[in-house]
């Protein structure tokens, strides 16, 4: 004999098996052909932004595809990795996000560093090379 409390619990129970427990969500066809469609546009527009010499500047084109990589970069977390706010108590998350701002502060400081060493010792030792000829 099933109680009232017996027949909620089975039709909750019903409603959790179309979500993942670690709150994911349902992993669909859809969801997987969404993102591949958004990766292939973005891919096929940095390709013609090259190929077709878009813009004069190639600092403009350089960094309009930045923009678009790290739109594709969340579109693979999304729809192909599922991490979202609610994945394993938000932690993965929070994770991404840390690893994303320690990356951005060692390209940042790389960058930096490559610049500022070519731009004050070079001139000097190319200019001391050729005294030495």
């Amino acid at each position: 004999m099933t109680t009232p409390s017996d027949t909620s619990h089975h039709h909750a129970n019903a409603h959790d098996d179309h979500h993942d427990s670690d709150g994911h969500g349902e992993i669909t066809f859809r969801g997987y052909m969404t993102g591949f469609i958004l990766s292939v546009i973005l891919t096929v527009l940095a390709f013609w932004l090259v190929m077709g010499n878009v813009f004069e500047k190639s600092g403009v084109t350089a960094l309009i595809i930045l923009v678009l990589g790290a739109i594709q970069m969340c579109v693979h977390v999304v729809y192909f990795l599922h991490m979202n706010t609610r994945a394993e108590g938000g932690w993965s998350m929070l994770a991404m996000i840390f690893t994303i701002i320690i990356v951005v502060i060692a390209l940042a400081g790389s960058l930096w560093v490559m610049y500022h060493l070519n731009t004050n010792m070079m001139p000097n030792m190319i200019h001391d090379m050729k005294d030495m000829l």
